[in-house]
């Protein structure tokens, strides 16, 4: 069993773009004991609705209830919950990381191990553009340690449903 305390759960919420809404939400979830590791925010098609991508950690068993408290608010057309269903979940990181022309190789050779761009390249330092799962992300993080990492910047998890079904 899962330490609960750090169980991750992925959520899409469809909302009204109107003001206040996040932090309606964002008191749903405080409420319940749940902290918002990271949320992304954008515009829906049509300019009047957002989808927000939430990633939270709290009690599995409390979840129910938060996405139905969620459900309940006027700004909210729907929830889902994609924790375990076969959707696409991707995150984007960028890394800055100091390194001179003696280990410049072997940085670029990590990279592309990883599927990294190159974003910028200047004579001490690298900016590498990462995307994939969070535990990919994760992985070159730990990896790339060995250079100075001076700056780390993740968007977050965005996250579509997979064939006909709705996000």
């Amino acid at each position: 069993m899962p330490n609960t305390d750090k169980f991750m759960h992925t959520l899409s919420v469809y909302v009204a773009n109107k003001p206040g809404a996040l932090a309606r939400i964002a008191q749903v979830f405080s409420r319940r004991g749940f902290n918002i590791e990271s949320l992304v925010v954008s515009q829906a098609m049509d300019g009047d609705f957002s989808r927000m991508t939430i990633t939270c950690s709290g009690d599995p068993e409390g979840l129910e209830q938060v996405i139905k408290q969620m459900i309940k608010l006027v700004d909210v057309l729907h929830c889902i919950d994609h924790t375990y269903d076969k959707s696409v979940m991707k995150e984007m990181g960028l890394i800055k990381i100091r390194v001179n022309s003696e280990g410049r190789s072997e940085a670029l050779q990590i990279a592309e191990h990883f599927g990294c761009k190159t974003m910028d390249l200047t004579p001490n330092s690298m900016i590498l553009q990462v995307v994939g799962d969070s535990s990919k992300i994760d992985a070159l993080e730990e990896v790339i340690q060995k250079f100075q990492i001076i700056e780390l910047v993740r968007t977050g998890k965005v996250v579509m449903s997979r064939g006909q079904e709705t996000t």
